[in-house]
Parts: structure tokens; C-alpha cells; sequence
């Protein structure tokens, strides 16, 4: 993707705003199946990825370390820790600090989409007065340069 763009294509420029939710589609694509996958990944995220599920997660995992205490293993104990409480609890917890910067991510960008859009019009109203004042410096140009030819 090219950085440079012409003065033309920068005059006519529209910022568009993207959001994150917006590019679902992107994902798994704009077809019926792709939709149904799209909602599904979405309800299993927005479900799995909640501190509600982080504590029944931990509860869950919380059944099984009496088990793990009692077997004076330290491996089973290790890998309790480690396979069951950290994947379940971690899980959930990771999925809601996404979504947390997800929307701060969609939150700057509304807020950036409102400056460019506000730097964008001044830009182009700064651009029209520029133009007329050039053809303004052009008419008295011309009438100077007229002027000293009836002068001499």
C-alpha cells in the first residue's frame, strides 16, 4: 500500500471510519455459512469471555485440587496448577482483556476519525481560499502588467 497520495486524490479523500466489527465479514467471509460462523465464534466469545466464566472456570477447576493435594505428588500438583487452573481461569480472562482493548481500539478510532474528519475540512476550506486568492493575485497581475503598458 502506497504512503504517497496525489493533491487531487487527497482533495477528493473522504476518512472513512472502520470499526471493529465492521471486518467480521473479512474473517470468515460474507456468505450465509460464513455469517452462522461469524455469530457463533461471536456468542462462544462474548460467553467464554466474561469474568463470569473465569469464576465458574475457577470454581471448576477448584473441585479437583483436593485430588491433587492429597496424591503429595508434586508433578500432579504442578501439572494441576498449570493444566487445569491456568488454562481454565486464563482463558476467559485473556478473552475479556481483548474485548477491553478492543473497545478502546474502536474508541480511538471514533475519536480519530472525528479529528481527521475536522482536519479534513479545514484543509479543504484552507485549499478554496488559497485557489482564490491565486486567481485574485493573477487579475491584479494582469491588471498591473496592463497598466504599465499603457504607461509607456
Amino acid at each position: 500500500m502506497s504512503t504517497k497520495m496525489t493533491s487531487a486524490a487527497a482533495r477528493i479523500h473522504i476518512p472513512q471510519l472502520i470499526l471493529n466489527r465492521q471486518v467480521h465479514k473479512e474473517v470468515h467471509g460474507d456468505s450465509f455459512l460464513g455469517r452462522i460462523n461469524t455469530r457463533l465464534a461471536l456468542g462462544v466469545t462474548k460467553i467464554v469471555g466474561s469474568m463470569w466464566c473465569a469464576y465458574a472456570f475457577a470454581l471448576l477447576a477448584l473441585v479437583s485440587l483436593p485430588a491433587a493435594i492429597q496424591s503429595h505428588n508434586s508433578i500432579i500438583i504442578v501439572a494441576w496448577i498449570a493444566q487445569t487452573f491456568l488454562q481454565l481461569v486464563l482463558l476467559p480472562i485473556i478473552i475479556v482483556g481483548q474485548n477491553v482493548q478492543a473497545a478502546a481500539s474502536d474508541a480511538r478510532a471514533e475519536s480519530d476519525h472525528a479529528t481527521l474528519l475536522a482536519i479534513h475540512t479545514l484543509t479543504t476550506e484552507v485549499h478554496e481560499i488559497a485557489l482564490n486568492q491565486t486567481q485574485m493575485l493573477k487579475i491584479l497581475e494582469d491588471r498591473s502588467d496592463r497598466q504599465e503598458s499603457q504607461d509607456e
